[in-house]
């Protein structure tokens, strides 16, 4: 059990310096995306390949490692830690981008949103207040904050979206009788 412990480790660390590069990659337009729409619907469809890719690794190691067959909680640990290495690495170049290059261009960027926003829509004084609350409160985090904030809620959700991963991925393994009338795995 211990080997299989370390062979899930291996491969979902594997798998999840995959999915982190990807993440890198798609975050890469995430600023562009600001001065460039495109771009950000280009962020938002990569963003939400996310699961299929993750499923695809997932299968690919019950397939390939796993002999064909996985349970469920097998599954799930692997797609948790998987989404976990990914956001490990992925956070590494949040942190940078948002220390020595975004300036507070994003911030500035959703408050000229949010600004855009209470032109187009009419809100109550609460809601003016909340979102004035809300837009005052981030600009008192700081990158290292940022950085957290993303890696937390990216493990967050991933292991949620493990959930649904792992029931389209377990597989039992399907037995045969032999001649002898033994019970192998097929």
């Amino acid at each position: 059990m211990i080997e299989n412990r370390a062979l899930m480790q291996k491969y979902a660390m594997h798998f999840g310096t995959y999915m982190g590069i990807f993440w890198t990659l798609k975050f890469a337009l995430f600023p562009l995306g600001f001065k460039i729409p495109f771009l950000m619907l280009l962020f938002i469809c990569l963003t939400a390949a996310v699961p299929f890719m993750g499923f695809a690794y997932v299968k690919s190691y019950r397939d390939k490692i796993c002999g064909g067959a996985i349970n469920f909680g097998h599954a799930f640990i692997f797609t948790v830690f998987m989404y976990m290495f990914a956001s490990l690495l992925a956070s590494v170049p949040h942190y940078i981008y948002f220390q020595f290059i975004d300036n507070g261009y994003a911030l500035e960027a959703y408050t000229d949103s949010f600004n855009q926003l209470r032109e187009v829509l009419t809100f109550t004084e609460d809601e003016n207040e909340m979102l004035t609350n809300l837009l005052e409160e981030t600009k008192l985090l700081n990158p290292i904050n940022i950085t957290l904030q993303l890696l937390s809620s990216d493990i967050f959700y991933c292991s949620i979206l493990a959930l649904p991963t792992a029931l389209f991925v377990k597989k039992k393994t399907k037995f045969k009788k032999t001649e002898s009338g033994e019970n192998q795995p097929t």
